[in-house]
């Protein structure tokens, strides 16, 4: 539940990098989702002429959730969220903010100035952050339905390198948490999901995958397993071995007349 929509689909798909709107139209519908997240400066908001990609997206089916990717700061987020809502976008907005263009960081002084702005303005707001539990904390305290801590850098697919604040975050958290950034095959999503968070956003490892319409299926699977997984409660870790097969009954007579001559086996 997000905001005062509930979801089905704990995966959410990003447009980005598909070699082609059909191949991006199929891999979302091979991955269940039931949100999008598209930026607006890849959308023709004149519509003339050629393919839009929102013509390749069912709204029927999948809430569009327009993002601000691209923001430098806090006023240039603010504005593309409401030229999104003016065009006739829903007023849900990922909020991105990273003005540092070699790793995409979100700058957190400007993503929580941007977040109350829009909060105040009526959208229902999902901001990308660095996975910080302060920073979390404060984007629920000013209104943000969601807090999405990053795993890795954006397009990295090096997995939850965050784990241990992520973690942190989960715990502390009264809104869902949504892994993303940096996840790059389906056992990252599963083990985000495993460690409790609500759901993951993935783009690049579907899009740029070899068969994209088959990734987004093992993501689709991966984030299900995850979540099974978190729900029956992992076994905890261990410093030492612990048998599965412990000595008892007759294997336990045995063993000990194996180590004492004197007594004779069964």
């Amino acid at each position: 539940m997000i905001a005062d929509r509930s979801f089905t689909s704990r995966l959410i798909v990003g447009t980005g990098k598909f070699g082609s709107f059909e191949v991006m139209r199929d891999a979302i519908e091979a991955s269940g989702t039931e949100m999008v997240t598209v930026a607006l400066r890849r959308v023709d908001l004149e519509a003339t002429g050629g393919p839009d990609i929102l013509e390749f997206i069912d709204p029927a089916r999948c809430l569009l959730l327009p993002n601000t990717s691209g923001a430098a700061d806090a006023d240039e987020a603010v504005r593309i969220a409401r030229l999104a809502r003016a065009a006739g976008m829903p007023a849900w907005v990922k909020l991105e903010v990273t003005p540092e263009p070699r790793y995409l960081l979100p700058d957190p002084v400007e993503t929580l100035k941007a977040a109350e702005l829009l909060v105040r303005d009526g959208f229902t707001v999902l901001p990308y952050i660095n996975a910080d539990p302060v920073l979390a904390k404060r984007l629920e305290e000013v209104g943000c339905a969601t807090v999405m801590p990053l795993g890795s850098w954006i397009g990295s697919n090096q997995g939850v390198r965050t784990r241990d604040a992520v973690r942190i975050i989960v715990e502390q958290a009264t809104v869902p948490v949504v892994v993303d950034a940096g996840l790059g095959a389906p056992s990252h999503a599963a083990e985000a999901m495993e460690m409790g968070a609500d759901a993951v956003l993935v783009n690049t490892a579907i899009a740029v995958a070899g068969d994209p319409v088959a990734m987004a299926r093992a993501f689709q699977a991966g984030v299900e397993a995850g979540r099974t997984a978190y729900l029956a409660g992992r076994a905890s870790e261990r410093e030492d071995a612990e048998a599965s097969s412990p000595l008892t009954g007759f294997l336990e007579k045995l063993h000990t007349s194996q180590a004492d001559p004197g007594v004779t086996a069964l």
